[in-house]
């Protein structure tokens, strides 16, 4: 089989200041398992660390055997470590005020009498502002820089590329928004009997929403500070998400980590009189490592399948004896 060349632990050393760590990929592949062992890991170096799940079908309350929902909560027994399944219910609540203030400046400044909740409900009922509530509170955790480092369950893919593009998204939706603001102000200006300045405050919100913006792009796209880290299975299936994403976290910038592989049947264990079943997903998975040795020149860590569920601190020190391996010191094992 071939060999990693660098190796999980070789990459977190190469990159001594790495502090936002994400994982993502196909529904059900081990993303929040990998995170809570990364986050594990971390900690057990001696930083200070948040494990953060912006899926919003969250695990990790179930994967620690503890509620971590709503808030920041130290993960038991366990150094150095805090965890947070993040709560959109109340970031929603706040910015459908939010975009009430600011439609009432919007409308008050067209001279517009109207209500502005029919507008607010329209805003709100898109099914991306949920994302929008989420990549908030992801930003806002990120800004706050309270710890050495951040590790993030992702939801699947197609949603976690969604989630970290709004950032881009964000930013030209804001520059279309302050030049259309700007040239409503010259006509404005231009047709008033007055030359006093009025104040704008949705202008001065735009402003400071491009600043935090363009901030949040500016973390997500260092490659020293950030790293998003693709799971896979030897199946058809998670393969084909990483390849059809993969390049588009690229043309974004945001850093790729490289690639794990999860639940790979230990071959020592199979035998010639192993039930079918087994050999035959042995078979298969063969084929697939194959393919992911041929298409990826990035897989970290090759983590086997156990035979039972991961759950609880103990289960993840033992996932992070693979992932994490200490290295052997000269003269031992001969």
């Amino acid at each position: 089989m071939p060999e990693i060349t660098t190796s999980l632990t070789d990459f977190m050393t190469d990159h001594p200041h790495l502090k936002f760590s994400f994982f993502g990929g196909k529904g059900g592949v081990g993303k929040t398992v990998m995170a809570g062992v990364t986050a594990l890991h971390l900690a057990s170096q001696g930083k200070r660390v948040m494990l953060a799940s912006t899926n919003p079908v969250h695990s990790l309350s179930g994967l620690l055997d503890q509620d971590v929902y709503g808030k920041a909560t130290p993960v038991n027994n366990v150094p150095n470590l805090w965890a947070y399944e993040i709560d959109t219910k109340e970031t929603i609540e706040r910015s459908k005020q939010d975009i009430k203030t600011k439609i009432r400046w919007f409308l008050k400044f067209a001279e517009i009498s109207t209500q502005a909740d029919m507008f607010v409900e329209s805003a709100t009922m898109n099914p991306a502002f949920e994302e929008s509530a989420m990549f908030e509170n992801m930003v806002d955790l990120m800004f706050k820089n309270e710890y050495d480092a951040y590790v993030f369950d992702t939801a699947p893919t197609a949603n976690a590329r969604r989630l970290l593009g709004m950032s881009k998204v964000y930013s030209l939706w804001v520059n279309k928004m302050v030049k259309s603001r700007e040239e409503a102000q010259s006509l404005r200006d231009l047709f008033s009997f007055t030359k006093k300045k009025e104040a704008d405050p949705l202008m001065d919100y735009l402003l400071s929403f491009r600043e935090r913006i363009a901030h949040a792009r500016d973390l997500l796209t260092d490659p020293a500070l950030t790293a998003f880290f693709f799971m896979t299975l030897p199946e058809a299936l998670p393969i084909a998400v990483i390849k059809r994403f993969i390049n588009w976290f690229h043309d974004f910038g945001i850093p790729v980590g490289g690639v794990i592989v999860n639940m790979l049947i230990d071959k020592a264990q199979v035998r010639a009189d192993s039930p079918e079943f087994v050999r035959n997903r042995v078979a298969m998975q063969d084929n697939y490592m194959a393919e992911i040795w041929r298409d990826f020149d990035n897989v970290r860590a090759v983590l086997p399948l156990f035979d039972n569920e991961v759950r609880g601190t103990a289960a993840l020190r033992m996932v992070a004896d693979y992932a994490f391996p200490q290295p052997v010191a000269a003269g031992m094992g001969k």
